[in-house]
């Protein structure tokens, strides 16, 4: 059973050594070390689909960003509430004028579909309003009567220079979370984007400029992991918004461990269950099932990594899951029709994808959907789904892509149980049941989402969004960024001074 503590397990034995598996050497990782000769200076990104060059640009200097950061977020923080959001929906009606740029370039940078693409700059364009309205209800001015004509106050300040480091799964959309809330708080950010899309972190800093925000109260910072390791530790960075893989965000845990003066918000990953029991809308369960593992090639925080199912219902769920994962398209964003699918990042994501769906055969599971690459030399997947509930020792590892694990159990209890069996903590969902058994399944999960007769993602900007264990620091996102962008200052005030001490004077 995985170990449930607060650091990653080593891997067991059948994933430690993936060295003997041969591996594909395709002209896009040949790019890849051309880009490693030029890391120093130089970042390049490559469009997943093709392999092709799409964007390069030097490495940033992150002293001179955070020394301009700082000069520049006391004039932006003394700028009206008012003034800041102005600005702010300035900046949503640009990124809505830019919007099918916008979205081409996410399809070509990260892989996904035009569809999706689109959806997401939709959802850069509705954070506006979101955080304005969470800005105003959870950080709002509050006064009441303390007596004796005294009053109390409570108001919010931003922190001040706030570093926010990106993932290339939605290289917009959840930077975005991040930036809007603390630019509407009175912070200034200096935004490093994921080094596999710098391109799309480029575009949506523009938007900002063009919109009115400073150029230096945002301001773009290009560069690797060593560029995110000296933005997060830099000592005039006042807070760290982070989104990505639990590894990175435990060495940024590590990192500012002794730093209690530094707000750090982490939004990391999941091995996310999706609970199947009876239920008479089978098809539809299959469906939800689909977009939980499988939208944006498994590339989401909250994809359904592991499909328990109540043995009753095995057979019934897998003659509508299976050929319907077989229907998915999988193919070039931008092509029509449009698939259901485009490529993982990369080739080096693809080929430890397909050596872990490997890893799980050896260990005694049961592919019930081989996962194959569909295009030599270029990081297409298809759809894998493998039956896991033999092996010994299941790795409780994100596996960040399109495989979906199946563990049967025999009833619900065992199934809360092995959905539990995970050090993570994100999202999890329950198909099927009566309303007696989502209590149940809601009262006992571990998750910061819990869903019922819905997919493990797309979860709402209205909402709060994080996890627990590994999955986060108690620091949820989207509604709730409004409550780590800005700190809470108590007040008690009079019009003039007014004291006496009562007790313990000499006569």
């Amino acid at each position: 059973m995985p170990n449930k503590g607060l650091t990653p397990n080593p891997l067991p034995p059948i994933f430690s050594d993936l060295s003997a598996i041969p591996r594909h050497k395709p002209l896009q990782r040949k790019r890849s070390q051309e880009a490693a000769e030029l890391s120093d200076t130089t970042l390049i990104s490559y469009e997943p689909a093709s392999g092709e060059e799409l964007w390069r640009g030097t490495h940033s200097d992150v002293d001179a960003a955070v020394s301009t950061a700082r000069r520049a977020w006391a004039p932006w923080a003394a700028r009206s509430l008012i003034e800041r959001i102005e600005v702010l929906r300035a900046f949503a009606n640009e990124a809505r004028r830019q919007s099918e740029p916008l979205a081409e370039l996410i399809a070509r940078e990260t892989g996904k579909p035009l569809w999706e693409a689109r959806t997401e700059i939709d959802a850069v364009v509705g954070k506006v309003d979101v955080s304005v309205q969470a800005y105003a209800e959870r950080t709002g001015k509050k006064k009441f009567d303390a007596g004796a004509n005294l009053s109390a106050a409570v108001r919010h300040k931003p922190h001040g220079v706030m570093a926010v480091l990106g993932p290339y799964n939605f290289p917009a959309h959840l930077p975005n979370g991040h930036i809007v809330p603390a630019l509407i708080a009175g912070n200034a950010v200096v935004f490093k984007p994921s080094e596999k899309t710098p391109a799309v972190g480029e575009a949506l800093v523009a938007c900002f400029h063009t919109a009115g925000v400073p150029e230096d109260v945002i301001q773009l910072v290009i560069g690797g992991p060593e560029t995110g390791q000296a933005l997060v530790s830099h000592p005039g960075v006042d807070g760290v918004l982070f989104t990505g893989s639990a590894n990175a965000g435990l060495a940024i845990n590590r990192r500012l461990a002794n730093q209690p003066g530094k707000i750090v918000a982490l939004e990391m990953g999941g091995n996310n269950p999706v609970v199947v029991i009876e239920t008479p809308h089978m098809a539809d369960a299959a469906a939800l099932i689909v977009q939980s593992a499988f939208t944006t090639a498994g590339q989401r925080c909250t994809a359904a990594r592991r499909l328990i199912i109540k043995n009753a219902v095995y057979d019934d769920l897998m003659e509508h899951l299976l050929p319907l994962t077989r229907k998915l398209m999988v193919g070039d964003p931008l092509g029509e029709p449009q698939p259901f699918m485009g490529p993982v990042i990369d080739n080096d994501s693809a080929d430890r994808l397909a050596e872990s769906f490997m890893m799980l055969m050896t260990a005694g599971g049961r592919p019930l959907l081989h996962m194959r690459r569909t295009v030599p030399d270029l990081p297409f997947l298809s759809p894998g789904i493998i039956d896991v509930t033999d092996v010994p020792d299941r790795p409780d590892i994100e596996l960040f892509g399109p495989v979906l694990q199946v563990i049967r159990v025999p009833d619900l209890d065992a199934a809360i149980a092995e959905a539990n069996n995970t050090r993570f903590g994100l999202s999890a969902s329950l198909i099927g049941g009566t309303p007696e058994d989502y209590g149940r399944f809601w009262a006992n999960i571990r998750a910061g989402i819990i869903n019922w007769n819905g997919p493990t993602n797309g979860a709402s900007s209205k909402a709060p969004f994080g996890g627990i264990g590994l999955s986060g620091n108690h620091r949820p996102a989207a509604y709730y960024a409004a409550d780590y962008c800005a700190y809470p200052v108590a007040s008690t005030e009079r019009d003039r001074p007014r004291a006496n001490i009562g007790v313990g004077l000499r006569p």
